[in-house]
């Protein structure tokens, strides 16, 4: 019984959990005429450079095939839900301060896109 047990535990340590899966946010959004994509793209190398202290990272995926070719989607990668949520707190939570790194990205963001939607996956 002890052995079987023990065989178990062992297994079980091995199952994919939750806490095992890349969190991926996933939000659509379309450029502002006045935005070309390497302005944008600019912004985003700094958003990278604001989340690596955060453990978050994004890339830009533009349209070769859709349905709507004016869509464009950002994939924001951590390595769990926890880590996106503590991404998550110090993002929100530095915007009231419009001198704050993550404020003045926001502004930038704002001035060159228009956010459609926003999930959140885990990726296995």
């Amino acid at each position: 019984m002890k052995k079987t047990t023990i065989a178990a535990a062992v297994v079980l340590s091995f199952a994919a959990t939750p806490a095992q899966a890349e969190y991926w946010d996933v939000i659509s959004f379309q450029l502002k005429d006045d935005c070309p994509i390497g302005k944008y793209m600019a912004i985003v190398k700094d958003f990278n450079e604001w989340g690596k202290t955060q453990g978050y990272t994004a890339s830009i995926l533009t349209p070769v095939q859709n349905s709507d070719q004016s869509l464009m989607y950002w994939i924001g990668k951590t390595r769990n839900a926890a880590t996106f949520g503590s991404a998550w707190d110090a993002w929100r939570d530095a915007q009231p301060d419009s001198g704050s790194t993550a404020a003045r990205l926001q502004a930038r963001f704002s001035a060159c896109s228009v956010n459609k939607s926003r999930s959140g996956f885990d990726a296995w």
